[in-house]
């Protein structure tokens, strides 16, 4: 379900205007988030870390309705709820675009997760399906080869794309901390700092609640 947003009383009007001319309207952030609890967490429960921190980045996405914005034939829609496309690896280090739901029980999760990851690996390609383009998602990948500091992504600026993406990089260990970085890139038209400090808050809430 989604909601048209009136852009006539909306308080961003102006903001969404302006940046929406722009070739490259999106911005990003890159920012540590402390992964200790939920790594252990999944071990504990016998889950991937993968499953665990993925879910808590759509709890956190879904908190904050800025996110949860798209924009479909120049208008403004907010949706109820945002589900996951994430790449996902395969064997032989290609990667394929999937789908996966949200749901409240990170058990429930899991299973539509795991039904994915079995999906992608008995394929082959980017299976460009319906699925690939809808717009009530995160687009989301894990670069867990490495630490980053910075994040771009391939874009074709003729094609509008309002959907937020989400990276996670290597984590880290500090002290009693362990630290992930984690890329955010959204349309400023939607969305500001602001609205990604919120989100960096909700996901280190929903990491520390598993």
């Amino acid at each position: 379900m989604k909601q048209l947003v009136d852009l006539t009383t909306w308080n961003r009007r102006e903001h969404f205007a302006f940046f929406s001319a722009f070739e490259e309207p999106f911005f990003g952030l890159v920012a540590d988030v402390n992964v200790a609890h939920a790594f252990a967490r999944a071990k504990e429960l016998g889950v991937p870390f993968f499953q665990v921190y993925l879910h808590a980045a759509l709890q956190a996405v879904n908190s904050v309705e800025a996110l949860r914005y798209r924009i479909e034939d120049g208008q403004v829609y907010c949706y109820d709820q945002i589900h996951a496309s994430p790449t996902l690896a395969r064997p032989d280090h290609t990667f394929s675009f999937a789908f996966v739901p949200f749901a409240q029980s990170l058990t429930e999760f899991g299973l539509s997760l795991q039904a994915e990851i079995d999906s992608v690996e008995q394929s082959t390609g980017l299976r460009l399906n319906a699925n690939a383009s809808r717009l009530d998602v995160i687009h989301f990948s894990a670069i867990p080869w490495l630490r980053f500091t910075g994040l771009t992504h391939a874009r074709a600026f003729a094609h509008p794309d309002s959907v937020p993406k989400i990276s996670v990089g290597r984590y880290r260990r500090e002290g009693e901390a362990l630290l992930m970085p984690v890329a955010v890139n959204v349309h400023h038209g939607l969305a500001d700092g602001y609205h990604v400090g919120l989100f960096f808050s909700a996901f280190q809430q929903a990491l520390d609640a598993v």
